[in-house]
């Protein structure tokens, strides 16, 4: 019966040119190695090499061996290294998802300083926005959701990112500008342009017009920031937006933002949390990816408390 062990040492062969130098390279005896050629010509009942000749010479078959073994040992070895990360944990795939359409601002880099220390593992986004998407990630459909209302359901934990501020946004020239204190009165009048969400998911509706059981006057969606500003800096409306998202366009001069300081002095606070599978950590590729939000969770808090 032809065996791996026998084409590893065809190779061997071909390159050493000897009984003895295989051996060597083998850790076997010069008889051990003997004995498995003995075998092939056995099994095939033909000379495999020409042991007379210096180098060994190889027959017609034994050459057909060489090419099978040149086909197949390195598949073999490339399987075996895919399985040793798999079982150490260094490959894999993490699908992620988000509640937060600005989010990709700030995670996409991330993501990229992951890929260099698990360049094996798989990352994917989930397509489109769920209406029940904690219960998708307990089913498995994800494996990471970002969110800022975490849910408690079993075999599910959440850690906290980090906080940031919704803020209102308006075109330069908004009348709402020139007035301190905004009331959802004074935005139940407006246009607010927002994502494509469901209207409880989004922090102005949940934390302002809801509880001052109001609407504004029409919503106006879109799945892209740099369309929800263009129609925002064309006076369409108004939005909010997060803190990050609000100040890179406000500095470019397109947009003005503003506190919803009706909400609380500190205006409409919330926190960003990374929802996952406990079983996921028994994962290292995922627990790699934790600790990478957590430095940069601790970076981020370092350079807005200085």
């Amino acid at each position: 019966m032809l065996e791996l062990r026998h084409l590893k040492t065809l190779l061997s062969l071909r390159e050493h040119g000897s009984l003895v130098a295989v051996a060597d390279d083998l850790c076997l005896t010069p008889s051990a190695i003997s004995h498995q050629l003995k075998e092939l010509e056995q099994y095939y009942g033909h000379e495999i090499v020409n042991r007379r000749s210096r180098p060994v010479q190889f027959t017609p078959i034994g050459l057909r061996l060489l090419q099978l073994a040149d086909d197949i040992l390195p598949q073999i070895q490339a399987s075996q290294a895919d399985i040793s990360r798999l079982i150490h944990g260094q490959t894999g795939r993490i699908i992620f998802s988000s509640e937060c359409h600005s989010c990709f601002d700030w995670l996409m880099p991330l993501l990229n300083q992951y890929r260099t220390q698990y360049p094996d593992v798989d990352l994917d986004f989930n397509a489109g926005f769920e209406s029940n998407p904690h219960e998708l990630l307990q089913m498995g459909e994800f494996d990471l959701l970002i969110t800022a209302d975490p849910i408690e359901l079993k075999d599910i934990e959440y850690f906290p990112i980090f906080e940031y501020e919704s803020r209102l946004v308006f075109s330069s020239t908004h009348p709402l500008n020139r007035k301190t204190d905004i009331q959802a009165t004074d935005l139940a009048e407006e246009t607010l342009i927002c994502y494509p969400v469901d209207k409880h998911r989004l922090d102005i509706m949940a934390k302002l017009f809801i509880p001052a059981n109001l609407q504004p006057k029409a919503i106006r969606t879109t799945d892209f920031t740099p369309m929800l500003i263009q129609l925002v800096a064309s006076n369409r409306g108004f939005t909010a937006l997060p803190d990050w998202v609000a100040y890179e366009y406000e500095q470019k001069g397109w947009v003005t933002s503003k506190r919803l300081t009706c909400v609380s002095p500190q205006g409409l606070r919330r926190t960003l949390y990374a929802g996952y599978r406990v079983m996921e950590k028994d994962k290292s590729y995922f627990v790699g990816f934790l600790n990478q939000l957590e430095k940069f969770s601790k970076q981020r808090r370092d350079y807005y408390t200085k």
